[in-house]
């Protein structure tokens, strides 16, 4: 049976565990991974339209990596519409970087899930091989944080080299073109970011199980002692 102190550590790290799962599974279901504003370019060119008209054909794009949405002001009013990226809008991205990001997120959810598992295997009970103790809960964090971060890097280099929101924003625009005037990072793409650092700062936890604290010790009362003299009485 393991000690107190370990049983709180192990119990703490399952709780990193958790919160690391539903980071990534949050992540992945929502719609927020990138947020940014659009410009009907068409429609501006169409009616030679000055900086103070701008406004009337500015739109907002936001979409994860599943779906999402988007609103277009091409001077007829706003104009919104459902993003899906499957199945026919994975044809014109790149489908085969988009695949690698969710297929490297549900790699780190499946490792997140075996720390899980060994940390609280280690609350109960003191292993006796090291890859079930500490050992390999350092490495199945380490695995997760790793693919964790190569996700979202991907991500990152899915919009920055080949263009992603603007490939997103013009999907089945036949008659305008949308130019994107500005694109953010939405929470989606942080918790995936929150979930790698959570495997680092449970490493840490973890690492703290070897600290040995100091027991306490309890004085025993002294026991009376008869002396020579007490004999005489």
């Amino acid at each position: 049976m393991p000690t107190l102190w370990k049983q709180i550590v192990f119990s703490f790290a399952s709780i990193l565990s958790i919160g690391s799962v539903v980071l990534l599974v949050v992540a992945l279901s929502t719609e927020r991974w990138v947020t940014g504003t659009t410009l009907c370019q068409t429609g501006v060119d169409l009616v030679n339209a000055s900086s103070l008209e701008l406004e009337q054909f500015t739109g907002h794009i936001y979409y994860g990596l599943f779906q999402g949405g988007k609103t277009r002001r091409c001077g007829l009013g706003i104009r919104r519409s459902k993003i899906y990226i499957f199945p026919k809008l994975i044809k014109k991205i790149n489908s085969s970087l988009h695949m690698i990001i969710i297929f490297f997120l549900f790699i780190a959810i499946g490792f997140a899930v075996l720390s899980l598992a060994f940390c609280i295997y280690n609350a109960r009970k003191v292993p006796y091989q090291s890859i079930k103790g500490p050992f390999g809960i350092y490495l199945w964090n380490f695995i997760a944080a790793l693919f964790s971060a190569m996700g979202f890097a991907c991500f990152l280099a899915a919009m920055q080299c080949h263009q992603l929101t603007k490939h997103v924003a013009n999907h089945r625009e036949s008659l305008f073109t949308l130019v994107i005037l500005e694109e953010n990072l939405g929470f989606s793409f942080w918790l995936c970011v929150a979930s790698a650092v959570t495997h680092g700062a449970n490493i840490l936890v973890v690492a703290s199980s070897r600290i040995h604290l100091p027991k306490i010790q309890t004085k025993k009362p002294e026991e009376p002692s008869a002396t020579g003299e007490d004999f005489l009485y």
